[in-house]
């Protein structure tokens, strides 16, 4: 890392504080829709951004992360990519104006935020979502998944959630773990967290993610061949592997992450190329955060086959990708997931 350059202090103060905005806005907006029974109006479609479409309730998130980029760039240079407008340049000008910048050669980072990653289930008061911050040191070029040094993975609680769990990870260090007040922020628990080495092959979740319903049997034939192979070769007893649906990638790393998940499959842009037919996929705004707090905590997280996971910072790329809980369940089950794949 740029000795001049300090990831850690940017991921523990500025883009924390932000997460905390967007999960007061996201809540305040979730609360009243659902005291004024008005719930439907935050799950309707609102616009159609960059990267993937806006509903109601990203909208306040997206006013907040606005206002941030605004406030930033009037003190110093910085990039930012989210899904609704892509990459923005921005610093600050003459009379303290923000002005826009003509690219990424200003010596300020290049950040990529989500604001609410798992829309789908936090607009309908079903479950979390969660914010996804990627920090790059600052550079002369769109930044890619292998320039990310920092990330923070910020829960989105449903309305009965009064904390949330927070991710702090700076590549090379360690992944901090929060536990936050929903409402302020305040920290309740603190500490430094580690991925498990356990190498278990059943008594747990190992979810294949099937979203859209034109690609769920090809996914599921493949998932069902993965468990033959785990009870044959494995002796794992497959009543104990659980399967989860979470519309949510920021949540599938987070749940690897904590152990929750012993491996996560998203294996959509694979298995569209394959077909030959386009699907809904996973982008790197989605993920980029993510994958560095996991990787940072001992999880694996590669492309499909078990290659290098790597993919330009931007929100048209689509992306399949294979975690594993750590090290050993990575030895233990990927050969049988590649054998079922024919790679």
């Amino acid at each position: 890392m740029s000795a001049q350059f300090d990831s850690e202090a940017w991921i523990s103060g500025p883009l924390h504080q932000l997460a905390v905005r967007m999960r007061t806005a996201a809540r305040r907006a979730l609360l009243e829709a659902i005291d004024h029974g008005t719930l439907d109006a935050i799950a309707r479609p609102h616009s159609i951004g960059a990267g993937d479409v806006t509903y109601g309730i990203d909208v306040p998130t997206e006013i907040v992360l606005d206002r941030w980029l605004e406030e930033s760039a009037a003190k110093a240079p910085v990039s930012l990519l989210t899904e609704d407008a892509g990459w923005r340049h921005r610093g600050p000008g003459k009379n303290g104006r923000v002005v826009e910048l003509d690219g990424f050669d200003h010596g300020g980072p290049r950040i990529v935020v989500d604001p609410i990653d798992g829309t789908r289930n936090l607009m309908t008061d079903l479950r979390s979502a969660w914010s996804v911050v990627a920090l790059c040191e600052p550079g002369d070029s769109e930044p890619w998944m292998r320039d990310v040094t920092g990330g923070v993975l910020a829960e989105i609680p449903d309305s009965r959630g009064e904390n949330a769990r927070v991710f702090h990870a700076t590549r090379g260090g360690r992944v901090v773990l929060a536990h936050e007040r929903s409402s302020d922020g305040a920290w309740l628990t603190r500490g430094a967290w580690r991925a498990d080495a356990d190498a278990r092959a059943d008594n747990g979740y190992f979810p294949f993610f099937r979203y859209l319903a034109d690609m769920r049997p090809a996914i599921a034939e493949i998932e069902a061949r993965f468990f033959a192979r785990l009870a044959e070769h494995e002796q794992s007893d497959v009543r104990t592997c659980y399967d989860d649906q979470y519309i949510s990638n920021g949540g599938h790393l987070a749940l690897l992450t904590l152990g929750t998940y012993r491996m996560i499959a998203d294996l959509r842009q694979w298995l569209a190329v394959r077909r030959g037919q386009p699907t809904m996929t996973t982008k790197p705004y989605d993920i980029a955060g993510a994958v560095l707090v996991a990787r940072t905590a001992g999880c694996i997280v590669t492309a499909v086959g078990g290659g290098e996971l790597d993919f330009p910072l931007d929100v048209k790329t689509p992306i399949s990708f294979v975690g594993w809980a750590n090290e050993v369940t990575r030895a233990r089950l990927e050969p049988h997931l590649n054998a079922v794949l024919g790679l």
